[in-house]
This record gives C-alpha cells, sequence and structure tokens, in this order.
C-alpha cells in the first residue's frame, strides 16, 4: 500500500511551509497517522512531530445547460499535514 501519493504544493501550503515547517500531501484513505509518520521518516529522513489529517468527501455538482441537466463527482480524498521538528529544513529538496 503506497501511503504518500503526491505533496500539495499551494500558496497556503507553501506559506505554512516556510513560517512554521509544515508541509502538506495527499495521502491514501486508508492510511493513519503512525503510517504517515512512519512513511515520511522514511522517504525524506526527516524527524516529524505532529500530524494532523483531514478528509475531503466527494462532492456532487449540477448544472443547468442547453442540452439538459448535467451532473457530476468530484473525487474525495484524504489530506496529511505533517509538522517536522525544530531544524529539520530544505524538506522538498529531496524529490
Amino acid at each position: 500500500m503506497s501511503i504518500l501519493i503526491k505533496p500539495i504544493i499551494t500558496e497556503k501550503a507553501t506559506n505554512d511551509s516556510e513560517r512554521f515547517n509544515r508541509y502538506t500531501f495527499v495521502v491514501n484513505k486508508k492510511a493513519n497517522k503512525i503510517q504517515i509518520k512512519d512513511a515520511v521518516e522514511a522517504t525524506y529522513g526527516v524527524t516529524v512531530e505532529t500530524v494532523r489529517t483531514l478528509n475531503h468527501p466527494a462532492l456532487r455538482k449540477t448544472k443547468y445547460t442547453k442540452k439538459g441537466l448535467v451532473s457530476g463527482l468530484t473525487s474525495g480524498y484524504k489530506k496529511a499535514v505533517v509538522q517536522l521538528a525544530e531544524g529539520e529544513i530544505d524538506f522538498y529538496n529531496n524529490l
């Protein structure tokens, strides 16, 4: 089971990484905090202090068009915010 799927690099995530030493990842939906911590430490060789997880639900969207009612679905995912120990720097250099 692949736990870390991809890092999230947005303006908010970049600001968190620069100011608070926190990094954000999309992770497997079935992974728990301990597995996420072990995967980040093994992959990047850093020390993890805390892990916070969020589940984004799948969203159903409908819109009215000339062709009628069109419905769609965006997939849900699990996001993990990982805070590194003090003194760990240059995290994305290992990518």
